[in-house]
């Protein structure tokens, strides 16, 4: 029997994470004055506990010892406790994960920080049980321990906390003397070979994350270089990543992460943003290749986000649990008998033999549908069936399996909008809609972005986060790079060029609050935003693309697209910035390593002054079927239209009132034709 017990003072909070801890016996505060302001005047140390709501170790630990009296006890009488929810504020998280790394020499969620009323930490690690186990300290331990050294031994907190504002101050860099070059990228290249697995895909050794922003520079640095490795890299991967069980074979979607080397056990929770990352790479892959199996699965991406994870306005929720009736992955694995009895004997046996189904299971007795042994041509000589004829009765049972599957108890989702993770899926979704010629996918994507329109500007000041109505956090370079980056995809699918000026405006603005004058490069938190212990400048890609990596590749698309070469001279700083990160490890920086692409080999700019006949639809297919990452593209139909955006374009005149192209290269343009089909058949063969 449950204790009724007053809620403490996140539950006036609209974060779903914050929420969850709302009935906690800890006392909790929200991120505030409030609560530093009482530990100054109490003379306690904050306990910060940083997460996400669909964070399956925060479960645990807020199970364990955040649920417990005893723990809560301890808490209350010594500390203030703080909590964060990290996907609404990553500029706090961005921070204290790095002291966690440089104090425990690694970091991960849930986040815990003991820090001084003045926000200095002096202790940090990750998951802590209750009682020390797995080789781990205990919460109740390290809570004793460390509350008698901050009261008993002030001398020593100083000195830690004056150690970790030094070294936080010092991760800033200054700008160096040296330039990254065209041999950064080989290098990027070279590090990214070494570090991947020939036989299952991706990089590293488990646990195994998609890394999308690798993928997306690989494929690039192919169409640069015609290294077929490149491409070989990004295929394998997409391969056995859509083959393993990190892909929902029932309803589609990509998991977190693997935990083994062949993608079959995933952390089963679903990010938004890495299903948008990885929407854009199996699409991009398909205009390079043009095989079905990429186009496909970027379609089915998009059929589970708009099933499982739009709001009916439209905009796209952020994460899905792995947790279940406080089980991870039981929403989503199967028994061997469930199976049969669902789809009957016949096509049970089907379905098991070529989804790796057993009686004994590959995951704790239950079974993740999988193809990673499969091979679909010797299922259906087993059964004497073609392939067309085993692609049906498979995706018959997909179907029912589906439709049982989601009578059962549906995993946590949480539903706030975040402006970058929303602004990610715009971007891939107008690239598909682009690619697949899809007015769909083109409406939902002008829907989600409608809505950041409406809901997530206040007084013309981006905002980060929507939840129940309320807007709230002053945006960060991530919001900006994002959205921008979504404007320009929806400006190549479209060529409306109210989405380019849309672009151009937010790049503009993102430059005045957040670009560092004396260094370059971009700060995390923009000028306005509020002041913490540092502000922290990153370029190492994370879960996602950094904001300055993002940041440095739309500067020079920018640049190409508008001629104003202000935007190509802050992305020349960056290369400046950032030389000493990224020369050290090129590939931690993959996607930074894009713009490096783009500024050191050739590229071109087409002007086209389009008449609506055939002609222009086949060209307009030609272009959007291709991938063309060396091709910055201006279309409008009359060049007055060009004159508010685009000056440099206002000029051009059309020939014989035809369709006409004009090929510039560094806004060097040559004698315009009003032979397109013949000038792109020769661009995009070069």
């Amino acid at each position: 029997m449950t204790n009724k017990r007053t809620p403490n003072k996140l539950i006036t909070e609209k974060s779903p994470y914050l929420l969850q801890h709302a009935n906690n016996p800890v006392n909790w505060f929200p991120w505030g004055e409030d609560a530093f302001e009482k530990a100054k005047q109490e003379d306690k140390p904050i306990f910060l506990s940083i997460g996400y709501s669909t964070c399956h170790w925060c479960h645990v630990m807020a199970h364990e010892s955040f649920e417990d009296e005893e723990v809560a006890k301890i808490l209350n009488d010594h500390y203030i406790s703080i909590k964060v929810d990290r996907e609404e504020r990553p500029d706090i998280d961005s921070i204290y994960m790095k002291v966690c790394q440089m104090m425990a020499g690694h970091g991960g969620w849930p986040l815990t920080i003991f820090m001084t009323p003045d926000k200095v930490p002096f202790y940090a690690g990750t998951y802590f049980p209750k009682e020390s186990k797995y080789g781990r300290p205990g919460l109740m331990e390290a809570l004793e321990q460390l509350h008698n050294k901050y009261t008993t031994d002030p001398e020593h907190i100083s000195e830690v906390t004056e150690s970790v504002q030094h070294a936080l101050d010092n991760t800033t860099r200054e700008k160096s003397k040296n330039r990254l070059s065209k041999d950064t990228t080989d290098k990027a290249f070279q590090q990214l070979g070494r570090g991947f697995d020939f036989t299952y895909g991706g990089f590293w050794e488990a646990p195994k994350f998609p890394q999308p922003q690798n993928l997306m520079f690989l494929l690039r640095y192919y169409h640069f270089t015609g290294k077929t490795a490149a491409l070989k890299m990004v295929e394998s991967s997409l391969q056995h990543m859509a083959a393993g069980g990190i892909w929902d074979h029932i309803g589609y979607g990509f998991a977190r992460y693997s935990t083994d080397e062949k993608w079959l056990v995933p952390h089963f929770e679903k990010m938004l943003y890495d299903n948008a990352l990885l929407l854009m790479v199996y699409t991009e892959c398909y205009q390079i290749t043009k095989k079905p199996v990429y186009k496909q699965i970027a379609e089915q991406i998009i059929e589970f986000v708009k099933r499982e994870m739009t709001s009916d306005d439209g905009a796209f929720y952020s994460a899905i649990d792995a947790d279940s009736e406080g089980v991870e992955g039981k929403y989503y694995v199967w028994e061997d008998e469930e199976i049969y009895e669902i789809l009957g004997e016949d096509l049970g046996e089907i379905y098991t033999t070529a989804y790796g189904i057993t009686p004994y299971g590959n995951f704790e007795g239950k079974n993740i549908p999988n193809l990673i042994k499969a091979s679909l041509e010797s299922v259906a000589e087993e059964f004497d069936l073609t392939r067309n004829e085993l692609r049906e009765l498979l995706e018959g049972a997909r179907q029912k399996l589906l439709v049982e599957r989601e009578k059962r108890i549906y995993p946590h989702v949480d539903d706030k909008i975040l402006t970058s993770w929303n602004a990610m899926m715009i971007a891939g979704l107008a690239k598909a809609s682009k690619v697949f010629h899809s007015k769909d996918y083109l409406a939902m994507a002008e829907k989600a972005v409608q809505f950041i329109d409406s809901k997530l500007i206040m007084n013309n000041r981006l905002m980060a986060r929507y939840r129940d109505g309320e807007t709230k956090y002053k945006a960060y370079l991530d919001d900006y790079v994002f959205l921008i980056w979504a404007y320009m995809e929806l400006y190549q699918t479209t060529f409306n060029l109210d989405y380019l000026e849309r672009a151009k405006h937010f790049t503009n603005e993102m430059i005045d609050l957040f670009w560092d004058v004396d260094h370059g490069g971009f700060f995390f938190s923009g000028k306005d935003n509020e002041k913490l212990i540092s502000n922290d400048k990153e370029i190492y890609d994370g879960a996602t693309p950094s904001g300055n990596s993002v940041a440095a590749v739309v500067l020079v698309q920018m640049g190409h697209l508008t001629g104003e070469t202000e935007y190509l001279d802050r992305a020349e700083e960056m290369y400046y910035t950032f030389y000493e990160d990224i020369n050290i490890q090129p590939s931690a920086g993959a996607f930074f390593i894009q713009s490096l692409l783009l500024t050191e080999n050739p590229t071109k700019e087409l002007v086209i002054l389009y008449e609506e006949d055939q002609s222009w639809d086949k060209v307009r297919n030609m272009l959007q079927e291709s991938f063309t990452p060396d091709i910055a593209l201006l279309v409008a139909k009359n060049p007055e239209q060009f004159k508010k955006v685009v000056p440099f374009a206002a000029d051009y005149k059309k020939q014989d009132n035809k369709s006409t192209i004009y090929v510039c290269e560094n806004f060097a343009c040559k004698q315009p034709t009003t032979d397109i089909e013949t000038a792109l058949t020769t661009i995009l063969n070069q």
